[in-house]
């Protein structure tokens, strides 16, 4: 007789693991932004008691987007890494759709196309030719004074 093998399926569960990870799934950081304004955040600091949230809804972390079951568990929390690193992530501002699309190249300007935005190596060789004609410019500019000054200096 033999042992059977276990079947050690955890790590391979794609399943499993899209379950847990949707489980844990909260607001980002733009929708958060969106709820720290004085309007918004005022609305969800004095929300109407919730009998399915936790704590009634009456203790609701606005940077975690999180509802918690009394003021001590939300003042542990407040001191907690977690909500620390939140803070920290929400001081930078959020990236905008026109910053995401000018990111990949969609930037137009009156329906035609700046190549000044597009990365790649396009633009890249353009800003090494305007570094370069800016270089030289200086240089003869540099020399142009030199000559100058030793004309002055006879």
């Amino acid at each position: 007789m033999t042992r059977v093998r276990r079947k050690r399926m955890h790590c391979n569960n794609k399943e499993l693991h899209h379950k847990y990870k949707t489980k844990r799934r909260t607001k980002d950081l733009d929708q958060i932004e969106a709820d720290l304004l004085p309007e918004n955040k005022q609305r969800l600091l004095a929300q109407p008691e919730d009998e399915d949230l936790p704590g009634l809804g009456q203790h609701y972390c606005i940077e975690c987007a999180k509802y918690y079951i009394d003021d001590r568990t939300l003042a542990e929390h407040c001191r907690g890494r977690e909500h620390k690193r939140r803070i920290r992530d929400l001081k930078a501002p959020a990236y905008t759709q026109k910053e995401a699309e000018a990111a990949v190249g969609m930037v137009t300007d009156n329906g035609k196309a700046l190549s000044s935005s597009i990365a790649g190596p396009q633009s890249l060789l353009a800003l090494k030719r305007n570094n370069d004609a800016k270089a030289a410019a200086r240089s003869a500019t540099n020399a142009s004074v030199a000559e100058s000054s030793m004309i002055m200096a006879e």
